[in-house]
């Protein structure tokens, strides 16, 4: 039977188990998951923080990690500003990279969501305001929702992934992890 991890990866940790080649020691996922055999389906930057599943099944890693199979990512966005609906807009019709345009994202202002702190905080300006989105994209390019954000004039302070599918980070604090079925 497969083996499905749920791990809430915190801020400044590496998507991957060893950080062999740096000069300077960088936290990994050797640092909280302990279990052999399991590897990440997909990736997570180093500055973002949220769900990432690890598993020791290949095809279940496909499925997950594919952006062929459209499996839904959830994010939760604290931008700089206070979104417009023209900006909600481009990012629902697709926005154009650098790569070429986006598919359409779900995106929806929502009240600052009750998460954990952020070690360390984000930076604040008492000049500009801030916002948070809920951005639901089915593809998984590099730095694709930091990227889309900008793109729509509302640059990223802070990226959580909230779900993938129908898998999620509630009730898991930073660094800590659950197993459920595959």
């Amino acid at each position: 039977m497969s083996r499905l991890i749920l791990l809430n990866k915190p801020y400044d940790m590496l998507s991957q188990f060893t950080d062999r080649n740096s000069p300077t020691a960088r936290a990994t996922l050797s640092d909280c998951v302990a279990i052999p055999g399991v590897y990440p389906a997909g990736r997570l930057d180093r500055d973002s923080e949220g769900l990432l599943l690890l598993t020791d099944d290949g095809r279940l890693q496909a499925r997950i990690a594919d952006p062929r199979f459209k499996l839904p990512k959830t994010y939760l966005v604290q931008v700089e500003g206070i979104v417009s609906d023209r900006a909600l807009a481009a990012l629902r019709q697709g926005v154009m990279l650098k790569d070429g345009p986006t598919r359409p994202a779900q995106a929806d202002r929502i009240d600052p969501p009750a998460l954990w702190p952020r070690d360390p905080p984000i930076r604040v300006r008492q000049t500009v305001p801030d916002s948070w989105l809920r951005l639901t994209i089915a593809e998984g390019r590099n730095r694709q929702v930091r990227r889309m954000t900008a793109a729509a004039g509302f640059p990223t302070l802070r990226l959580v992934r909230w779900s993938i599918g129908d898998w999620t980070v509630e009730g898991l604090a930073p660094g800590h992890w659950r197993e459920e079925r595959a």
